[in-house]
């Protein structure tokens, strides 16, 4: 069981199952989206995460349609994107975690994308679009 919150802690959360293939995002969306070199997800089970919004802060924005990227409208601490076209499949940003998870990032992903000036660790495998295991 892991737990987690956005910046302002309006939005908690508990997350009874585990994460699935996190990997480090360098797609301009994930970039702008977290004002960094990349964001790093995982995929979890919708019906694993409670989350509790004590302001009703939990947004989103849509992206592209069907793809919802929800952030608390508070503090804009990004928490997960969801996909109308699998809704049991959450993706949730490792950097909202509260405790410490088990599971590690397995790959840099759209590094044709990455920001200029960013270094890849070179230990992982990096592939120009989603990793192959995908479907």
């Amino acid at each position: 069981m892991y737990k987690g919150s956005c910046l302002c802690g309006s939005i908690q959360f508990v997350l009874k199952g585990g994460v699935v293939d996190p990997i480090y995002c360098h797609c301009s969306l994930c970039r702008k989206a977290s004002g960094s070199a990349f964001a790093t997800n995982g995929f979890i089970n919708a019906s694993d995460l409670e989350l509790s919004d004590t302001k009703s802060s939990l947004t989103y924005y849509e992206a592209n349609q069907g793809k919802r990227k929800y952030f608390c409208s508070i503090c804009g601490t990004p928490i997960y994107s969801a996909n109308v076209a699998n809704p049991e499949k959450l993706r949730i940003r490792l950097g909202v975690f509260d405790t410490d998870i088990e599971e590690r990032p397995i790959s840099h992903n759209f590094i044709t994308s990455k920001a200029n000036w960013e270094e890849l660790d070179a230990d992982l495998p990096m592939y120009e679009k989603h990793e192959p295991s995908r479907s």
